[in-house]
Order: structure tokens, then sequence, then C-alpha cells
């Protein structure tokens, strides 16, 4: 099964690449031929310059380009389509691709509009939202769902045209009001800073959220509110709020407000659940913080959930939002995990090269092996202990037997506690 992916040197495209190529043969294209290069060595792939080639010969052509040349991209390969095969597009808007698709596409290929709901920063399919918008289900719809079934996806089918009104207010009406928010933080000249000393947590997590949004590529926030139908008349209705909250208040109208908000409360569903949600996301901050000031001055292994690289070191400071170790290294709390003992075990196990050792050592022949197997097991960083030889011979006095380990730890230091516990048990090393 060959996948062709249109864009697949940045964004979502990218991501795909790690989500597929251990179980299809993948090829990108992509408008910077040195980048798109570049990416499909690092993760190998076959780099293809010509977008009309990478549709001739794709089974599935996953079309991941920014939103307004989704169009145009669809026009260019459509002609090329390889017979039998299933056009996808990732856009988060979904009727202008739709009306494209059925315009261009010939008879003999299918096409499935499907919005992936997540960013390129996630890391695992489990759980996360796909919605697919096709009119007609053909052959490859069942494949494709049956695939994304497996993943543990969650599936949303649906039409383009209410997919785009459901995405007005997940993303046109939500990112209008935060960057509008921090638009105004930063009119008023806001020490953002400086609000982090008087901060809530519910605060502290509104200013992330807004924060995440901002700083995505300004180019698609700007594309995801202009290019769905449904903007303009999102965008209206919170500005007609706005300004109806802001003359109620400035007319001293107390019971107007109170009926807004009971009304607006009213709408938002279940508020009980809300409350719960937003708890556990208050709580998850808070423990993290409080496991780290409770671990200052002792060795702490914290993952980067970005990169997935794991800081061990003894944890000299927690400062404000980041974690400072003995070796210097610095970072931000929002982005790090700290591993349990047993994940840390685990990744010293995968990670760290083991060291190996024999060891002979004489104990009286009424010893039981077993037990000290069992009792060297049990420190500290040994990960096997076998015993490969009894021994009784010249050397050995009567009444005495050499037992030898095969023994591997991770460190040095692991070894020589084994060699303390085996004289510690009245044996002497050869």
């Amino acid at each position: 099964m060959k996948i062709g992916i249109i864009g697949g040197s940045d964004g979502l495209g990218k991501t795909l690449i790690y989500y597929f190529r251990d179980e299809f043969d993948v090829s990108i294209s992509a408008r910077d031929h040195n980048k798109g290069r570049k990416v499909a060595d690092e993760l190998n792939v076959e780099y293809v310059e010509s977008n009309k080639q990478l549709a001739a010969m794709s089974n599935i052509l996953i079309i991941s380009v920014p939103i307004h040349h989704t169009q145009s991209v669809i026009r260019e390969v459509a002609p090329f389509m390889k017979k039998g095969s299933v056009m996808l597009d990732v856009t988060s808007v979904k009727e202008e691709p739709l009306k494209t698709m059925e315009e261009c596409l010939p008879d003999n290929v299918e096409f499935i509009p499907t919005h992936p709901v997540f960013g390129p920063r996630t890391t695992e399919l489990d759980n996360q939202v796909i919605v697919l918008t096709a009119p007609k289900k053909g052959e490859w719809y069942k494949k494709v769902y049956d695939y994304l079934d497996k993943k543990n996806m969650r599936i949303i089918e649906t039409t383009a045209q209410h997919h785009d009104y459901m995405m007005s207010i997940v993303q046109v009406l939500t990112h209008f009001s935060f960057i509008s928010t921090a638009s105004a933080m930063e009119k008023l000249k806001v020490d953002i800073t400086e609000t982090e000393d008087y901060e809530s947590p519910i605060y502290n997590l509104m200013i992330d959220m807004i924060a995440r949004i901002v700083s995505q590529n300004p180019y698609l926030t700007y594309y995801i509110q202009s290019m769905n139908n449904n903007g303009p008349k999102i965008r209206k209705a919170f500005s007609d709020a706005v300004i109806e909250l802001r003359d109620v208040i400035e007319d001293k109208d107390d019971e107007r407000f109170v009926e807004i908000a009971i009304e607006a409360t009213k709408n938002m569903g279940d508020i009980q659940n809300a409350l719960g949600r937003s708890d556990k996301a208050i709580n998850a901050l808070n423990h993290e913080f409080n496991l780290l000031t409770e671990s200052i001055g002792r060795e702490i292994a914290l993952k980067h959930i970005y990169s997935g690289k794991v800081h061990i070191g003894v944890l000299e400071k927690v400062d404000g939002k980041s974690a400072i170790l003995d070796n210097g290294t610095k970072l931000r709390i929002a982005n790090i995990e700290v591993l349990s003992d047993e994940e840390l075990y685990q990744w010293r196990l995968e990670n760290i090269k083991q060291k190996h050792e024999s060891v002979s050592c004489i104990f009286p022949d009424t010893v039981t092996p077993n037990i000290i197997v069992e009792t060297i097991e049990n420190i500290d960083d040994i990960t096997e202990v076998i015993l490969t030889d009894i021994y009784k011979g010249p050397q050995i006095d009567e009444g005495y037997e050499s037992l030898t380990f095969d023994i591997k730890g991770l460190s040095k230091e692991a070894i020589t506690n084994v060699k303390k516990v085996l004289t510690g048990f009245g044996g002497i090393i050869r």
C-alpha cells in the first residue's frame, strides 16, 4: 500500500509520516525541495519532487497543505490520480475542498474530506478525534474507517456543511476570543510575568490556553477564520455579546448582568462535568509542583513531554515555572513529567549500558545458594543474577564450596554492593 503526502515536510503532514511509515510505503512532496529531501532522509521515506508524479503513484493521496492552497493542489493533481485510488485532505474546513474534489476528480477515484481534530504536537492517535465528511461511502471508506477504528480514534461521520458550522464554534469563535484577549493585554501593556504573582489556577490555565493558540502559525489561524463560511456570523455574535456586556456594566444594570450570566451558564451544558475536568487540570498542576518541591535535594528524572528526552540530576531549585538541576539544566515545569522510580528504572534499563561481572565467593557448604541469589536480586540497580557454578576441589577447604555468580547491574556501585552482601553472608571473595 503506497501512501503519498503532499506537504509532508511540515506540520501535520510531517507528523503523519510517523504514524504511517512502519505500516505503509510512504512518499512525500513539499514546496521546499531541500527541506523535503532532508525530512525524507531523516524519516527514511521517499521524496518526490512533483505533486503530479506523487498522485500518479499513490494508492492513498493525502493533501496536507495550508488551507488556502488546498483547492489549487486538488485541481493540480486530480487528473493524475491513479484509477481506483483515494484522495483525502486534512484541512480544518471541509465545504470548499469537498466541492473542488467533486468537480475535479474522475469517477474512478474516491475522496474522503477529512479533519483530524488535533495538532502536529500530538504523539498518539489513541482517543483523538477525526471527522469524516464523505458524501459517498465507497470501498476505500470502509478500509479507512476500520484503520482509524483499530487505532482507537474517536470517529465522527457528518456532512461538510455541519462540520464547518461546528468548527466555527470550536475553532473560529474560541480562537477569535482568545486572540482578542491577548491583543487587549498587549494594548494595555500588561506584564504577564508580573500577573503571575497574583494568578489563580484558573487564570494560569486560561493564559496557557491563550498562549497555545496565539503561538500557532498566525497564517493558519487567519485562514481558519477567513475560509470558514460561518466566520462572519460567528464573529458578529461575539462582538455583539462583548458590546452588550460592556454597556450593561457601564449602565450599572446589575439585574441584566445577572440575567446574561445565568443564561450563558445554562447554555454551557453539564456544569458539574466541566467543574470536574477543570478541577482535575488544576489538581494535576498542583500535584506536579508539589512533587517537585518535595524532591528538592534529591536525584530526580524529568522527561520532556515533547522531545521525550530524560534529564537526570539532583533537583536544586524550583524557580517559579522552572525546575533547575545541579548540572545546570533548566526546564519549564509545564513541559516536563516527573518519572516515578519504576519509570526511571525502566528508562535506565533501556538506555544505560549495563555493567557485567562474574563473582566467585567461598561459603560453607551448608548455605542455600538460591537464598543468596534471591537476596542479591533485590539489591538496587541489579538487573540479573545467575548462579553459574558450584565448585568443590583441591583449592577449596573441606566443608566449603565456591559459588560463582554472573551479575548484571546498572552501575559499578551496584556490583560493589553485591560483593558487600556476599561477604556479609560470611563469604570470602576469590
